[in-house]
């Protein structure tokens, strides 16, 4: 039976990504096999032939080594660095749930762990055009639970309340916390996973310093996290 997870950020630029490729890259060295997968992903480079290159999944794939497919790991890849709703509307080819739902599945039949990043932050909206889709909605459709990456330093206790809040009304199953960008040591940081663990009730499972190569977790806490596919 395949486990999922959906990574999602207090917002753009804290490091879903990378984090995620460290979240892989743990899992493939505890002998599992892992996939990911990404809904709609944004500000991609051409090749010489004029077709987009999924930037994200090839970054996760340097990072943990897997030999996924790039071809598998997104269903929609655009140009222009802005909300997927928005380059869709510039470059056309609007995301519709059904597309998404099927590229989900068919990884889901081929790794045993998926791992299933957001776009920018919760509140991002995936289309607003022949459909109003929000990343909210993509959660729900997969029956997903969440892992939330956020900024260790300035602001996040900020962000990383109000995104755990909003999750919450929104019944969207929340796992923990993981702190990138972390400096040991660094009293503010310290103090902010104090803060962000009380005002949300939400554990800081893992703290990931600048430049980490490893995911200093135990595997069997890492696939905890995990929640079998519906």
């Amino acid at each position: 039976m395949t486990k999922t997870l959906f990574i999602t950020g207090t917002g753009t630029d804290v490091g879903k990504t990378y984090v995620t490729g460290l979240i892989i890259k743990k899992l493939k060295e505890n002998g599992r096999n892992p996939g990911y997968y990404k809904a709609a992903m944004s500000g991609n480079d051409r090749r010489d032939d004029g077709s987009l290159i999924p930037g994200d999944g090839v970054q996760v794939k340097k990072m943990s080594g897997i030999t996924q497919p790039l071809e598998e790991m997104c269903p929609y890849i655009y140009e222009n660095a802005v909300s997927p709703h928005l380059a869709s509307r510039i470059e056309g080819n609007p995301v519709r749930m059904d597309v998404v739902r099927q590229g989900f599945q068919d990884v889901c039949e081929k790794y045993d762990f998926v791992t299933i990043e957001g776009s920018g932050g919760i509140l991002c909206p995936i289309c607003f055009d022949e459909e109003k889709i929000q990343l909210e909605d993509i959660i729900k459709e997969l029956g997903l639970s969440c892992l939330i990456i956020a900024d260790a330093g300035l602001g996040t206790i900020n962000n990383v309340v109000l995104t755990v809040e909003y999750m919450k009304a929104k019944n969207i199953p929340v796992k923990g916390i993981f702190f990138n960008h972390y400096h040991p040591g660094n009293v503010m940081e310290e103090d902010n996973i104090r803060m962000c663990e009380y005002m949300t009730g939400v554990k800081v499972i893992a703290c990931i310093p600048e430049g980490s190569r490893e995911l200093d977790i135990a595997p069997e806490v890492l696939e905890a996290l995990y929640d079998e596919e519906d």
